[in-house]
């Protein structure tokens, strides 16, 4: 008889197998064109697998975009995480361009899913509560700069200028979809934050 521990390993096991296989089975053909049957022949498993961990499709994704969503959120946070209690914004912003994610089939997988979300209240709510949480963790790493980093006063308070850094990666990203040159991407990511959040006087480096 099978330990619970060993159930449980197993049991993420599959979970990550059909997640994977979801993301190259998207990427590949476009969310929405994509079936159950589909995703658990990529993954190797039987529908009884999909349905012993996701309810839907929708659901899916969304553990996706969650995996993909703590990642930029570490990777932002760990880059932020260098300056101590101020923030030397430039320097801050050369780190985490060099480092977050820009992945074409990721990009691919998500504005398929945009899409798909502005078409549904139900799931445009869901989508839209994973980004909030991702502009309150810039937020909150902007909110405890205070008094050691001065924001351009046009983006308002902290929330503005964390809309404003996920409005300038959506812009970018778009772009990245249709030229695929990630580097260009980066250097232009890391001219546009900078713009945003000093007052541009220094270059960052390319």
């Amino acid at each position: 008889m099978e330990t619970a521990g060993r159930v449980t390993r197993r049991r993420v096991h599959t979970r990550a197998r059909l997640l994977d296989a979801a993301f190259a089975v998207f990427a590949a053909k476009g969310y929405g064109r994509v079936s159950i049957e589909e995703v658990c022949e990529a993954a190797g498993f039987s529908r009884g697998a999909f349905y012993s961990n996701f309810a839907t499709l929708d659901e899916l994704f969304f553990a996706l975009y969650q995996q993909r969503a703590d990642l930029i959120a570490a990777q932002v946070a760990d880059a932020l995480a260098q300056d101590g209690p101020g923030l030397d914004v430039p320097a801050a912003v050369d780190r985490v361009t060099e480092v977050l994610l820009l992945d074409v089939d990721w990009l691919l997988v998500k504005t398929d899913f945009l899409v798909h979300a502005a078409r549904h209240p139900a799931v445009a709510r869901a989508l839209l509560d994973h980004r909030a949480r991702l502009r309150q963790a810039i937020a909150d790493r902007l909110a405890r700069a205070r008094g050691h980093t001065a924001l351009p006063a046009v983006l308002g308070d902290v929330d503005g200028a964390a809309h404003a850094v996920v409005a300038a990666y959506d812009g970018v990203t778009t772009q990245l979809l249709l030229d695929r040159d990630v580097e260009a991407a980066r250097v232009w990511l890391k001219q546009l934050l900078t713009a945003l959040l000093t007052d541009g006087s220094r270059t960052p480096a390319t």
